[in-house]
């Protein structure tokens, strides 16, 4: 049996080998062709770094712009027009007669504009000299990423998989789709039954219905946006009723039927809803944590006080960041997402992770921001990290709708309820006063009594989307109630409401 010293030694001399740039085939290995890998890859690149990136799939972007943000908001586009045909453009005055959408014509379109993403995509990783590599990755018990029968061993391995659709485990789900499966439709549906009340079945349901179909939405829970402040769930609500859309609470479903005329049918512990020619599952998203075996990742160390003496007493003070992983593999939480520091390293100290398969703030630009700082950091030597805190998010409503910061309820819990001030308007939009269709548009804004600090804003209303933006940039600096109160408003808008509220006494 080897010496204490002898293991020191050998331990040692593994750890400066793999973070020796000169032993592994690349500097950085990048699992995942979405917004997140893409960017972090091309960042890596400008430092010099030599990079590899592993795509499952032929088509490079990712969820977000193969069936998540590009496509949505295109298809978000057509039924804000379609809203406008139908609801106000006679009462504006013009002549037009709304005969319909063409949905396999608009597709096709939108299929078009994809393609032209993902060759762009291609063509910018070639440009800048990153290598890509297509096919399914996993990790094999040593730490180094196989794709079939190549083995890619890099100094710094960056997990960027993303995830997908949740399905239910409930007799006849497969005869629904997902939220993949809207963007594969070639025929729209007559009448839609979606199932689930988070962002991606509002935007959808929506979507369907001002596009023609008839809509239904079931949620489990007691509102729509369970997650978003209160304010949003509500406006949802009406906002579906306004154009037809009924809405179902507390529903949880347990089985789908199809008829004889294949027609589906949901069935629920309480009651049945038949005549549906679609049902869409919008219940969440899963890891593809689980697809890429980072559980069964050995321990290199088989003791830890071992190769903490390593990394104190053996290791140049250049190399920070060995690899000295818990002997159990990646840390994966119960919800099936890979645990990351502040970082977005995992426990093992060369494997980094970020996007939706941590689960943090799972946004396009938020996988961009962090997968550009951590580039930045491993090859830039710069400490910087992303702050996940006031990350603005939009959803895609009629009208939209958008959040920065604390929502009432987490204001209360992280500062108490009377520590806290809540402030809210409601008015209607002058866009529609030449419509009979009419839609109210709201705010709220949170702040701290001891600081006049705004935590919290909220808005529903035409271009709260855009506007949000600008909003959040100052909220991110410390605004306060006063240094909005003093701005001076641009009028006639819907954003000008939200100095004139901070204003308020």
């Amino acid at each position: 049996m080897p010496s204490l010293g002898e293991k020191v030694s050998q331990w040692a001399s593994v750890s400066e080998n793999r973070n020796d740039k000169n032993e592994c085939d690349y500097d950085l290995v990048v699992l995942g062709g979405g917004s997140g890998g893409i960017a972090t890859a091309r960042k890596a690149a400008t430092f010099g770094a030599k990079v590899v990136l592993v795509e499952a799939k032929h088509e490079l972007g990712g969820t977000c712009v193969n069936v998540g943000c590009v496509p949505k908001k295109i298809t978000w586009n057509a039924a804000s027009l379609a809203m406008s045909l139908e609801h106000d453009m006679k009462d504006y005055g013009f002549d037009v007669e709304y005969r319909g959408f063409d949905w396999l014509k608009f597709k096709e379109k939108r299929d078009a504009y994809v393609r032209t993403l993902n060759g762009i995509y291609r063509e910018n990783l070639k440009k800048d000299g990153i290598e890509l590599v297509q096919g399914r990755g996993k990790f094999d018990q040593d730490g180094n990423l196989k794709v079939g029968d190549r083995t890619l061993e890099g100094r710094f391995y960056l997990i960027a998989a993303g995830g997908r659709p949740k399905w239910p485990e409930i007799p006849g789900a497969d005869l629904g789709i997902d939220s993949d499966g809207f963007f594969q439709l070639e025929k729209q549906p007559k009448s839609v039954a979606v199932v689930g009340g988070g962002y991606i079945g509002v935007e959808i349901c929506g979507m369907f219905r001002a596009l023609g179909s008839k809509a239904e939405i079931f949620i489990k829970e007691e509102r729509p946006l369970i997650h978003h402040d209160e304010m949003l769930g509500n406006a949802v609500t009406e906002q579906f009723r306004s154009i037809g859309i009924n809405l179902h609470f507390n529903v949880k479903v347990s089985a789908v039927e199809k008829a004889e005329d294949k027609t589906l049918t949901l069935v629920t512990p309480v009651k049945k809803y038949g005549g549906f020619d679609c049902v869409l599952w919008a219940i969440g998203r899963s890891s593809n944590a689980d697809q890429i075996e980072v559980k069964q990742l050995k321990g290199a160390l088989t003791d830890w006080e071992l190769g903490e003496r390593i990394r104190r007493d053996f290791c140049p003070k250049w190399c920070t960041l060995l690899m000295l992983p818990a002997a159990n593999g990646i840390e994966v939480n119960d919800r099936g997402r890979i645990h990351v520091d502040k970082y977005q390293k995992t426990s093992r100290d060369n494997i980094f992770a970020l996007g939706d398969i941590t689960g943090q703030k799972e946004l396009t630009p938020v996988a961009i921001a962090a997968g550009r700082r951590l580039a930045t950091r491993l090859f830039g030597n710069d400490k910087a990290y992303l702050n996940y805190d006031n990350i603005a998010s939009v959803v895609f409503g009629h009208p939209p709708m958008a959040s920065v910061g604390l929502n009432e309820e987490e204001a209360k819990t992280k500062y108490g309820e009377d520590k806290i001030r809540i402030d809210n308007t409601s008015f209607t939009p002058m866009y529609y006063a030449m419509t009979q269709h009419k839609a109210k548009a709201a705010i709220k804004m949170i702040s701290t009594k001891s600081d006049d600090k705004i935590v919290g804003l909220h808005m529903v209303g035409p271009g709260s989307d855009e506007a949000m933006q600008g909003f959040a940039i100052a909220i991110r600096m410390g605004a306060t109630r006063k240094d909005f109160g003093e701005t001076v408003s641009i009028h006639p808008t819907c954003s000008e409401e939200v100095p004139i509220l901070a204003a308020k006494l």
